[in-house]
């Protein structure tokens, strides 16, 4: 069958529908098992397995036999953009107190940019100690999970909170938010 995946591929690249059809037949339910296995919900699973195809559709040129099966091609599509999901979610969930508590996005302090001083902002990052640097780099530029963090810099858990919590308590200081932000300590 694989031959028959690639030359549906390469009619996907013509625009011809009648394949994306057939590839949906073939792979949807095996594509829709990933995905709701990773996202735990049936429906966000099955509004992604549209987004996936679709996506599929545009960047049928890109597909390389030499590199995999078509089959894989589509579930490793599924399983990123699921994988995706889950840590925008994660990021657009929870935020850390300058304690390092987490709270919910709602009581998130303003954005950077709402301060208008970036030349300011990139000077206090510059001046963090560069452990605390890092991981405030990691975790709010790098979209990285404290976990995540945490086995790339190989410490604990606990010592990437405990650094994030410093590096953003020398920031307020640095910039003049403590009074303005309610912060204590």
């Amino acid at each position: 069958m694989s031959d028959d995946d690639v030359r549906c591929v390469q009619a996907l690249v013509r625009g011809d529908q009648a394949a994306l059809a057939e590839l949906y037949d073939r792979y949807a339910g095996l594509m829709l098992a990933v995905g709701h296995r990773i996202l735990g919900n049936r429906r966000e699973a099955e509004d992604l397995l549209h987004d996936v195809f679709l996506e599929a559709w545009r960047a049928a040129k890109s597909f390389d036999p030499a590199r995999g099966t078509v089959r894989a091609w589509l579930v490793l599509r599924m399983r990123s953009r699921a994988v995706d999901r889950i840590r925008a979610a994660q990021r657009d969930r929870v935020v850390l107190h300058p304690e390092g508590e987490p709270r919910e996005r709602g009581e998130a302090a303003p954005p950077l940019d709402a301060l208008g001083d970036r030349d300011r902002i990139r000077g206090a990052v510059a001046q963090l100690p560069s452990d605390e640097r890092a991981v405030l780099e990691l975790v709010y530029f790098g979209g990285r999970t404290g976990t995540e963090v945490a086995e790339a810099l190989e410490v604990p858990l606990g010592t990437v909170k405990s650094r994030l919590a410093r590096a953003i308590r020398h920031l307020r200081d640095a910039l003049g938010l403590r009074e303005a932000t309610g912060g204590g300590r």
